[in-house]
């Protein structure tokens, strides 16, 4: 089935690479595809902030989606050619060995592959204990740390991107590729402010759509971008993580893929305001979109810091439910993203200055 404009903007923000402190690409594609309706600025860590001003300046709603995918740096080159790294962001290890990898360097890209010592020469001991990252090394084909450096152009702190193409799967509303965490996000507020844009929809607040830099690594864009905008009422647009695969329990599964957007009753860093979660799951009813709630007890979010911003900034996440995170490829449903669109859309409609001081009486 031939991609619409949607899938086409989902393939290439998924495909553009951008691990954490190094997101120019990815905000270059951002860029163009909200710069004829928004005003834009940029924070000095790196954060694309889009205005789009309604009837009114404030309240101020914030869309925060960060930019940032997991990856790697090159920490050193061995005299034999061989690349060791830094994980950037939260890997497992059981996902690494044998995934194809791409060294963006400044004279341009290096294939290669992460390898560890051959199987056939481990001990049984060895075999039955995964291969911890630290064991690991980066193979581009060299032969020597002069080849690696002089010929092919690696330096120590270039970054190191997982290689995944976006595909369609048999089921064509089931996409797979790299980064849905969070470049899904940043797919959702471009959308949210191209519906804001249209001749018939009004909003009584400035809506922001942020690209947030370094979330990954500690929320850091986060903070930065949160003073440059100074909201009044801020939305994380994540993956939510779901749980519905063999192996879990099914009392206990919180999160279904296809199932609707998820609307986050807690997680690392914020409990969310309780009168924003109430409004967008009355918002969902009224409008006949399918939703979920969860929780996430080990991770955190954008939000973890924007909420923090001044006196307090009213907050919730509201997310794609997506498996597989934090690995080369995962997997999301196009259902749930256009639903997460249109719920995010008429939440935002709703959000006037009554409505927004009501959040905190």
């Amino acid at each position: 089935m031939p991609m619409d404009a949607t899938a086409k903007m989902l393939k290439e923000l998924s495909e553009a690479p951008g691990v954490s402190g190094y997101e120019k690409e990815v905000r270059t594609v951002i860029r163009r595809y909200v710069e004829a309706h928004t005003v834009i600025e940029q924070d000095r860590l790196g954060s694309l902030v889009a205005r789009r001003t309604g009837t009114s300046d404030r309240p101020r709603i914030m869309l925060a989606a960060h930019m940032d995918e997991i990856g790697f740096m090159v920490k050193s080159v061995t005299s034999e050619g061989y690349l060791r790294f830094l994980p950037l962001g939260g890997w497992f290890d059981q996902v690494l060995l044998a995934q194809r990898v791409i060294v963006k360097t400044a004279s341009g890209d290096v294939p290669g592959i992460i390898g560890s010592k051959p199987p056939h020469l481990l001990t049984e001991e060895e075999r039955k204990k995964v291969v911890e990252k630290k064991e690991m090394f980066i193979d581009v084909g060299a032969t020597s740390f002069e080849q690696a450096t002089s010929e092919f152009g690696i330096r120590p702190g270039d970054p190191v991107v997982p290689a995944s193409s976006f595909e369609a799967l048999k089921n064509d509303k089931v996409y797979m590729g790299k980064a849905w965490d969070d470049r899904v996000g940043c797919a959702l507020f471009i959308d949210v402010l191209r519906n804001l844009a249209g001749g018939n929809t009004s909003h009584p607040n400035t809506v922001y759509g942020v690209a947030t830099v370094q979330e990954e690594v500690g929320l850091r864009g986060a903070e930065t971008s949160a003073d440059v905008v100074d909201p009044d009422v801020a939305f994380a647009l994540e993956v939510g993580i779901a749980n519905d695969v063999p192996g879990s329990d099914k009392d206990k599964v919180q999160e279904r893929m296809g199932a609707g957007p998820v609307i986050l009753i807690y997680d690392r860093s914020l409990i969310p305001n309780i009168k924003l979660r109430d409004l967008v799951i009355d918002t969902a009813k009224a409008h006949g979109i399918p939703y979920q709630t969860d929780f996430m007890e080990g991770g955190a979010a954008d939000t973890g810091r924007i909420h923090l911003h001044g006196s307090g900034v009213p907050s919730i996440v509201i997310g794609v439910p997506s498996r597989y995170i934090h690995s080369h490829a995962a997997l999301m449903h196009r259902d749930d993203y256009d639903h997460a669109v249109a719920l995010i859309t008429e939440v935002v409609k709703r959000l006037d200055a009554v409505t927004v001081a009501g959040l905190v009486s």
